[in-house]
């Protein structure tokens, strides 16, 4: 029997339309979207159905936009293939994701979760506001190569190595001048440059002023042990205890995401099937350049 595996996207899938078709056919994936309203007070449904995208796009609305929608999606696979969902083994979710993945695990409720989403996209916002930023992919080099990117670009303002996500894949993230001149690196050593839309350098020390508020609200929600593991970006690990959980959550705010080696991890577990829960195909497409012999099944409503 296949072992199975659930990925949750995280923030860059979201898009205009998400979550629509599937609230309309299943009622408990719209009761998410009205419990969200009231966590969040204002109509999160709305913005997920018809932005407008400007809006969505935001990472103070995106965050629990993503969130929610992948739970909705959940719900529709939860009604379409009960024993997919109850035989699932292991979790994990890229940044944001992660939150999506605990929340599936038992680890937090959703409308707790849902405070804590809410809340560390308010503080990223905030702190990419205060510090003009930004993040691009370095596709087609290997991580040496992205390195020596990375320190020549330093020159140029403040850089990091910041999401490790497939062989190929790697996003380095900084100041905005730092990024322009790492484009630039990255075309001079043959590869190519993929300038993300997002509205600082996440994953960084830049953001560091996020941890703050996200500590504060993380110390009133109840954690607790998770029916199944899930892998941490921070160190692709799993962890159990409630306050080393919550000193993970705030440090994969400044840390880098280890994607490639959190599912490494899942397959290194026996993980042999996976399904990528939530808007877009990234993960599945991910997987591909991870180990393209696993099965990834997308688990959307496009």
């Amino acid at each position: 029997m296949a072992k199975i595996a659930f990925l949750f996207p995280g923030q860059g899938a979201q898009h205009v339309g998400m979550g629509k078709t599937i609230a309309e056919r299943f009622p408990q994936a719209k009761s998410l979207y009205d419990r969200a309203a009231d966590v969040l007070g204002f109509d999160l449904a709305s913005l997920c159905f018809e932005g407008p995208a400007e809006r969505l796009d935001t990472t103070a609305i995106s965050q629990p936009a993503l969130f929610v929608s992948s739970l909705a999606a959940l719900e529709m696979l939860r009604a379409e293939q009960p024993d997919v969902v109850e035989n699932c083994s292991m979790a994990a979710g890229l940044s944001l994701g992660e939150y999506t993945a605990l929340v599936f695990a038992g680890v937090m409720s959703f409308e707790d979760g849902l405070r804590v989403v809410q809340a560390r996209g308010a503080a990223m916002q905030q702190a990419a506001d205060a510090n003009p930023s930004g993040m691009v992919s370095a596709l087609l080099l290997n991580t040496e190569q992205v390195a020596k990117v990375r320190d020549d670009a330093s020159s140029a303002g403040q850089i990091w190595l910041a999401n490790f996500l497939c062989p190929g894949n790697t996003v380095l993230s900084g100041d905005n001048p730092a990024c322009a001149r790492a484009a630039e690196l990255i075309a001079e050593a043959g590869g190519s440059a993929k300038p993300l839309v997002v509205a600082g350098a996440f994953h960084t020390p830049l953001m560091a002023s996020a941890c703050e508020r996200l500590e504060s609200i993380l110390q009133d929600i109840k954690i607790q042990p998770g029916r199944i593991p899930v892998v941490s970006n921070v160190d692709a690990k799993v962890h159990s205890d409630p306050d080393e959980l919550r000193q993970i959550l705030i440090k994969q705010v400044t840390q880098p995401v280890l994607w490639e080696e959190c599912v490494r991890q899942l397959l290194a577990s026996g993980c042999d099937q996976f399904f990528e829960v939530g808007p877009g195909k990234v993960l599945k497409s991910l997987m591909k350049r991870i180990d393209r012999k696993v099965d990834c099944q997308s688990v959307n409503d496009s």
